[in-house]
Formats: structure tokens, C-alpha cells, sequence
């Protein structure tokens, strides 16, 4: 996921909201609309950025059986950090 979808949806919420005087579309005035953008974009950003950020773990079980029939499990857990996101 990149930041140019909640960016943009930010921009445009933000054009609604700030450059037209009491415009409705319908029951909707176009000022709430564009607050309501606004606030999605930015929840959409901040999930971005958690998901991003979060470090990975994967662990990993072995069983093993011997001659005798017993068995032993080993397990073993790696973290390792995401890519970084792209480079611009």
C-alpha cells in the first residue's frame, strides 16, 4: 500500500471543505462531505503507516521421531522487519 490514495482523498476532502459556501448536493452539504473525507483519509493514512511499520513473526515447529518411536518438537520464531516502502 502507498500514501497516495489517503493523500489524495485528504486533498479533495479538503477542497470540499474549505473552498465552497454552503453548497448542498441533495440532503448533503458539500462542507460536511468534504470533512468526512478529510477523516477517512486520515484514518486510511494512520492504518497505512501502523501496517507498515509492524515488525513480522514467523515461527516455524519441527517434529522429529527417533528409532524408538519418541518424539521431540523443536519451534523456533524469527522477526523480521517489512521492506522499506519505496523510494520516490
Amino acid at each position: 500500500m502507498g500514501f497516495g490514495g489517503p493523500i489524495g482523498l485528504i486533498v479533495l476532502g479538503l477542497i470540499l471543505a474549505l473552498a465552497f459556501n454552503d453548497q448542498q448536493v441533495g440532503p448533503l452539504e458539500v462542507i460536511t462531505l468534504g470533512w468526512i473525507l478529510v477523516v477517512a483519509g486520515v484514518l486510511w493514512l494512520v492504518l497505512t503507516l501502523v501496517q507498515q511499520n509492524t515488525k513480522r513473526r514467523h515461527t516455524t515447529t519441527a517434529t522429529t521421531t527417533d528409532a524408538e518411536g519418541r518424539q521431540a518438537s523443536t519451534q523456533r520464531t524469527s522477526e523480521s522487519d517489512p521492506p522499506p516502502p519505496p523510494a520516490v
